[in-house]
């Protein structure tokens, strides 16, 4: 997608700090961060989102929960623990319509709705 955030670190276009990348998934640092960890795990795919997953997708689905214990390894908190977040359309909070999922952890996180 010419125009996606996203595709375009993928594709080098765009600058990210990456940490950890395989030929399906990219991984790296959130801007806006409200956790001392906050990881962006990102197909190399474009998928909109989990509404627009298909069957061939599978061996995305688990590169990226691979990719949810290499991270939370690497920032050592695979042990105390992690949330991993992703949003779907308008309603659900999705602002770049390229499916990714926030990988938060290093400190006690609540329920706030």
């Amino acid at each position: 997608m010419k125009d996606c955030i996203f595709c375009k670190i993928i594709n080098r276009e765009e600058p990210a700090e990456i940490i950890f990348e395989n030929d399906h998934v990219i991984c790296f640092y959130g801007l806006h961060s409200f956790t001392r960890a906050h990881v962006l795990v990102v197909p190399k795919k474009h998928i909109v989102n989990v509404m627009d997953i298909k069957p061939e997708d599978s061996h995305i689905i688990a590169e990226i929960h691979f990719a949810f214990q290499k991270i939370a390894k690497q920032l050592h908190i695979d042990e105390s623990g992690f949330r991993v977040i992703t949003n779907t359309n308008k309603e659900g909070g999705q602002e770049v319509y390229h499916m990714h999922y926030h990988l938060v952890g290093g400190r006690q996180l609540k329920w706030d709705m």
